[in-house]
């Protein structure tokens, strides 16, 4: 399989100044809109909602970017994208009319006094990245690989099915699975350091 060399975290932010650049939007909304929705829901956000503030987040981000760069102190960048993000969260959660709950009542302000002292909210978004990364990377070596080589490996490596059981139901040897299994893990470990790399935080 081969790549291009990926942008860096570096260069894909300063390209996100230009809102024309749409390889670069494509690039970051690939790996954080899917993160930012699950984390909205995460939130206590109902779906459509969720789907609301990905746009927003990402309109904000457009706006703003230029002026986060301009900032000597302005910290990691995907701190400073998951603030947006939870802060446009919390916001919806406190319009009347996109409360998940009936007339707000005490459910919706115990909730909301929940997510404002959730301290976790940095770990649980940096294992949301890492299971992006994953399904991306996944997605990518499977369309790479025949269907009995992703079975064969998905079926044991990643479900726990007995290698016995699978090779005889895909009518292939048990060294095959082996192969299988090794071809695909070397694929994905290649896959998901090169979006790592897309993701990882230089600035």
């Amino acid at each position: 399989m081969t790549s291009s060399p990926p942008e860096t975290r570096a260069s894909l932010i300063l390209r996100l100044q230009d809102p024309a650049d749409i390889a670069a939007w494509n690039e970051f909304a690939e790996i954080y809109a899917p993160v930012i929705y699950r984390s909205a829901r995460r939130l206590g956000l109902q779906a459509a909602d969720a789907d609301d503030v990905v746009q927003e987040v990402l309109s904000a981000v457009a706006r703003s970017v230029s002026g986060w760069l301009d900032r000597e102190e302005r910290g990691a960048f995907r701190a400073w994208l998951f603030r947006i993000a939870r802060n446009l969260s919390i916001d919806f959660l406190t319009r009347r009319k996109h409360r998940p709950w009936a007339a707000g009542g005490d459910e919706a302000a115990r909730h909301l006094n929940e997510v404002e002292a959730d301290s976790d909210i940095s770990s649980h978004i940096d294992a949301e990245v890492q299971r992006e990364i994953f399904v991306r990377a996944s997605q990518s070596v499977r369309a790479c690989v025949s269907d009995t080589t992703w079975k064969a490996f998905h079926r044991t490596a990643v479900l726990g099915e007995s290698i016995e059981r699978v090779a005889a139901e895909l009518s292939i040897s048990a060294g095959s699975i082996y192969i299988a299994r090794s071809r695909v893990m070397k694929r994905l470990q290649n896959e998901v350091t090169i979006i790592q790399k897309r993701c990882n935080d230089e600035m």
